[in-house]
């Protein structure tokens, strides 16, 4: 498969994972599969971490071995940060990217867990 294609492909997975951890929890078909997905992202960032630095993503490694093949360099420890920098035009403090990301990261595994469990809410928000 062409480089340039299996780097676009995996940044569109990479956002739609990090969409999904982020609101999963939302609608009540996704949340099992959300708390699913949150839990294997914890096992990834803090499991594998152990081993490879805490917040590491095998889906980043694999991504920045890719946009390495393909040339880019100095690439950034965090996808998000790559992302928010792309976006941006500029060079985000990258502590700040990581607290805003660990803290969405578990407001979200608190929010599926509390609907998975505790109080069940319809995705209009409204409790029933």
């Amino acid at each position: 498969m062409n480089l340039r294609l299996l780097d676009l492909l995996l940044t569109l997975f990479h956002l739609l994972v990090i969409g999904f951890n982020l609101f999963g929890w939302i609608w009540r078909p996704t949340r099992k599969l959300h708390l699913i997905c949150i839990l294997v992202t914890a096992l990834c960032w803090f499991g594998l971490g152990i081993w490879y630095g805490i917040g590491y993503c095998p889906m980043t490694d694999y991504q920045w071995h890719i946009k390495e093949l393909r040339g880019e360099q100095n690439l950034p420890n965090s996808f998000i940060k790559y992302m928010v920098d792309a976006i941006f035009g500029s060079n985000i403090n990258a502590t700040l990217i990581d607290v805003l990301t660990g803290l969405g990261f578990f407001l979200a595994a608190l929010l599926s867990v509390y609907v998975n469990f505790f109080r069940k809410i319809d995705a209009s928000f409204s409790t029933k």
